[in-house]
């Protein structure tokens, strides 16, 4: 059954505006902070790690989101006016770009506080997952990153994108990824399970997150509207940028299963 999401972005609350986005951007980081404290604490680290990374993890997930996506999908109005960067109205975020700087930011980390990057990474998967799911959602209560055209009958109208009536039917692909989101997360919770917990491979759970997340994002890419630089491309931007992290993944996998270097914080 088709559905119209014609719904604002914003919503009021006791005499307050808010932003679902933002809403959703909140909660994505206050449910990282317990997931990731979660983790450290089981492996026996310290609270305060938690606390220093997400300040660092907030901050390097913007700014690294924010880049990609102004070098490769607004290239053109951010080589002639660099500050629209800085325009937060504007919007506009890559989560390829958000991924390298929270892998960076956690090396970087990880060599300050003297453990490995990889295990800081491993602890770090669930955050991830978390983020993916509901950032995917703000995407849908936003009516962007939409769905290509389609003649489904689950097919969503986004007139606030379209600005036509009525407005075509479209992949709700925003909500394929919430999907993919919740797969990974459950894939996570499973391996993190059956490897034994504490007793997992160091690298497992990171390895298999790259695979199951990416190779889901290059196939649910296949329903993404192309935005203005992909549109004589077959393959889009966000496919082509998940080819490294997927063989990554599977290398990650492999070394991991053979080396099987156990779990440990510090």
């Amino acid at each position: 059954m088709e559905l119209t999401w014609d719904h604002s972005p914003l919503f009021s609350l006791l005499g307050f505006t808010f932003r679902y986005y933002g809403v959703l951007f909140f909660m994505t980081f206050i449910g990282a902070w317990f997931l990731l404290r979660w983790q450290v604490l089981r492996a026996g680290g310290a609270e305060r790690d938690v606390d220093i990374f997400l300040g660092i993890g907030i901050a390097a997930t913007w700014f690294g989101g924010r880049l990609v996506h102004m070098v490769f999908y607004e290239y053109a109005s951010f080589s002639t006016d660099p500050w629209i960067f800085f325009q937060f109205k504007r919007g506009g975020m890559a989560s390829h770009g958000s991924a390298i700087a929270l892998v960076l930011s956690m090396w970087a980390f990880a060599r300050w506080r003297g453990f490995s990057a990889v295990e800081g990474l491993d602890r770090l998967t669930f955050s991830v997952a978390l983020g993916t799911i509901l950032v995917r959602i703000g995407n849908f209560m936003n009516s962007e990153i939409v769905g290509r055209v389609t003649d489904q009958t689950w097919g969503v109208r986004f007139p606030r994108f379209d600005h036509i009536d009525p407005a075509p039917l479209r992949h709700p692909s925003q909500l394929y990824e919430v999907l993919l989101g919740v797969i990974v997360m459950l894939t996570l919770v499973a391996v993190d399970r059956a490897a034994g917990k504490e007793k997992r491979p160091r690298g497992l759970l990171v390895s298999t997150m790259l695979v199951v997340y990416f190779s889901g994002r290059i196939a649910v890419e296949f329903f993404k509207a192309h935005q203005s630089m992909e549109a004589a491309s077959f393959l889009t931007m966000g496919q082509l940028l998940s080819i490294i992290p997927l063989i990554i993944g599977i290398i990650g996998l492999v070394v991991s299963l053979r080396k099987r270097i156990p779990s440990r914080w510090i």
